[in-house]
């Protein structure tokens, strides 16, 4: 049923005040119109005042003015009535304009200043940098996006496998998988963005298994002759709330010395993908080459968080990629942020088997050293089923009695073994602000 005209003039009356609302950065340029306006005003009545004084012999034109300034009422009535109306038409007209303006930007069914707000609220965040790869920093991202704007995720570079491995191998690109999941995941309109970047072609021996997203990365990294402006001009290009950085620009690989089943000796795995297909327990992983330097705009952001997240994500073939590079652990050590890892709920086979959240710990410490970190966060739901391959990483006892561990429920009961995004998200925003209070 169509509204109306009345019906859509009160609407619009009574949407009036929330534009008025406390941080909108709308009240400061309102009062500035209304003052240039206010001066418009006074240069016509004193316009005005100059024709009754010096034009009185024109009746009919002093007559029209004094019907025309309602003269015949009293004068703070006037007052009342033509400042009203002024600052009625003034207000609607600026929410009319701003309508005009935005529609282009606006999602359907959103409304302009419910979307202003959201935008003011997660400008004024806490800076955000999310260290780690894979599934699991996506999920991380999804849920932090809604809650700040300052997000920034720094990707390991270490994959070789898939799409990504091979335009590694083909074109000597850094491979785009991840940083493709962290643009999509931080995208404004994720829907349609994640199917698109997710399509993997097939039916062609030359693009079978490729995703778009990927090939959409290389060929700008092509064009702008450039990885790091390619990550870049994808983000603008997907309207990305944060940035993605990948934690180096140089060529390097994974290396793991893997303890074999049933036997004393080790063997040498070169490379991510190639890691978790081995049989036998991960005893140590390193960068080759060890002394790739640390992008520096990670080192920048790293340097000013408030909040600096390590995980979800494969223990030793997405997080420790990144924190083996020297420069990016070393800035995570100097930094003045609240530094927090985030454990995984489920056991990854071939990496993390029969692992507990201490386990975890204890091998990320055991590569980057103890203390790096103020917050170790767990899950403590195990309710659900999980893939026959993995079970529940447990709180146990050994980590409770760490005085830097925090347990909640973070489990996607969709997806028992993977992390909610929305619930990951406030546990981590509930210890910032628990830490330095909501004013910060």
């Amino acid at each position: 049923m169509q509204k109306s005209p009345f019906s859509r003039f009160w609407q619009t009356l009574k949407g009036i005040p929330r534009w008025l609302r406390p941080g909108l950065g709308i009240k400061r340029w309102l009062t500035m119109i209304l003052i240039g306006i206010t001066l418009l005003g006074l240069g016509v009545a004193v316009i005005l005042i100059d024709i009754y004084r010096t034009d009185s012999t024109n009746s009919t034109l002093l007559t029209f003015l004094s019907y025309a300034s309602l003269r015949f009422l009293p004068r703070m009535l006037r007052a009342f009535i033509f400042g009203g109306l002024g600052i009625w038409l003034v207000l609607f007209g600026i929410v009319q304009l701003n309508r005009s303006l935005l529609r282009p930007f606006l999602r359907p069914g959103s409304d302009v200043v419910d979307t202003l707000t959201d935008f003011q609220r997660r400008k004024r965040g806490p800076r955000v940098v999310a260290v780690g790869g894979g599934h699991g920093l996506s999920t991380l991202l999804r849920g932090l996006k809604s809650h700040t704007g300052n997000l920034t995720a720094v990707v390991t570079v270490a994959d070789d496998g898939g799409s990504s491995g091979r335009l590694r191998e083909s074109l000597g690109i850094l491979p785009p998988g991840d940083i493709r999941n962290c643009l999509a995941a931080l995208s404004n309109d994720e829907d349609m963005l994640t199917q698109l970047f997710q399509y993997r072609f097939s039916g062609s021996p030359d693009l079978e298994g490729h995703s778009f997203g990927n090939l959409f990365i290389t060929a700008l990294a092509d064009i702008t002759g450039s990885f790091e402006d390619a990550v870049v001009e994808s983000g603008r290009v997907l309207s990305v709330n944060g940035q993605v950085l990948p934690s180096t620009l140089h060529d390097v690989k994974l290396v793991a010395s893997m303890e074999l089943p049933h036997s004393l000796n080790e063997v040498r795995v070169v490379g991510e993908s190639k890691i978790p297909e081995m049989a036998g327990r991960v005893r140590r992983v390193w960068l080759e080459p060890d002394n790739a330097p640390a992008f520096p705009p990670v080192i920048k952001e790293l340097l000013s968080a408030d909040v600096i997240v390590v995980g979800p994500g494969s223990l030793y073939t997405s997080i420790l990629p990144n924190l083996l590079v020297r420069d990016l652990l070393a800035s995570i050590d100097a930094s003045r942020a609240i530094k927090i890892y985030v454990c995984n709920i489920a056991t990854q086979s071939g990496e993390t088997d029969a692992f507990t959240c201490y386990d975890h710990v204890r091998a990320l410490e055991g590569h980057v050293g103890e203390n790096l970190f103020d917050i170790i966060l767990c899950n403590d739901n195990y309710e659900g089923q999980l893939d026959p391959s993995s079970v529940w990483v447990h709180a146990d006892d050994k980590i409770l009695s760490d005085e830097r561990t925090h347990t909640a429920d973070l489990v996607d009961e969709a997806h028992p073994w993977r992390h909610d995004s929305v619930k990951l998200a406030q546990s981590i925003l509930d210890i910032y602000y628990e830490r330095t209070g909501p004013l910060n």
